[in-house]
């Protein structure tokens, strides 16, 4: 019985296989994409950061520009700061919009943070361009996203940029080459816990 189940498992295994190798032939194009995440639930930076570490393992130079997240200390700065040579890392907010109560300098700050994010995007030995938590400064117009936009679509034609945060502008959405929207179901802020280190930052 056993061996007839493993026989029936392998042939359409082989099948998939074969369907599979005959989809990748047709898969051709190769040039720097925009991803955006952004959702109500956790890991959009996280999901980014993820890329980040992924291209230094392919030895590539990235850039990162944090537009709101301000000068506190986060596991992925700590980390990342250990590869002076090969991440370009730029922290610009000034800390939430409930912290600064400052619409006047959230927009000062915002505003720095793409001039850097544009040099970014435009330096050619930079291979990816990570720029986290954009969608919020976007989100209270703190920028004008149809600049945003034009400057995202003239991108160098090999320069991967990922934008996070919630709440991503439809212009956004349409110009992405991959958009993924995290779905909150749970989280333990609900239930009373604080954000853990590690976890969270």
């Amino acid at each position: 019985m056993s061996e007839d189940v493993n026989t029936q498992h392998a042939e359409a295994m082989r099948a998939l296989k074969a369907e599979r190798d005959a989809l990748m032939e047709t898969k051709t194009l190769e040039k720097g994409l925009l991803l955006v995440h952004t959702g109500d639930g956790k890991g959009k930076s996280s999901a980014g950061f993820g890329m980040v570490a992924r291209s230094l393992g392919w030895g590539m130079q990235v850039g990162v520009v944090q537009f709101i997240k301000g000068k506190w200390k986060t596991g992925e700065r700590l980390f990342f700061s250990r590869f002076p040579d090969q991440v370009r890392y730029r922290v610009m907010g000034e800390g939430f919009t409930w912290d600064t109560q400052d619409r006047e300098r959230d927009i000062a700050a915002a505003r720095a943070a793409w001039e850097e994010s544009k040099a970014m995007i435009a330096d050619p030995t930079l291979d990816f361009v990570l720029l986290d938590e954009i969608n919020i400064a976007l989100r209270y117009d703190y920028l004008d996203i149809d600049e945003v936009v034009e400057v995202l679509k003239a991108r160098p034609n090999d320069k991967h940029v990922c934008l996070t945060g919630r709440n991503a502008k439809p212009q956004l959405l349409e110009i992405a080459d991959l958009v993924t929207e995290m779905t909150l179901v749970k989280h333990p802020f609900e239930q009373g816990f604080k954000a853990q280190r590690g976890v969270e930052f």
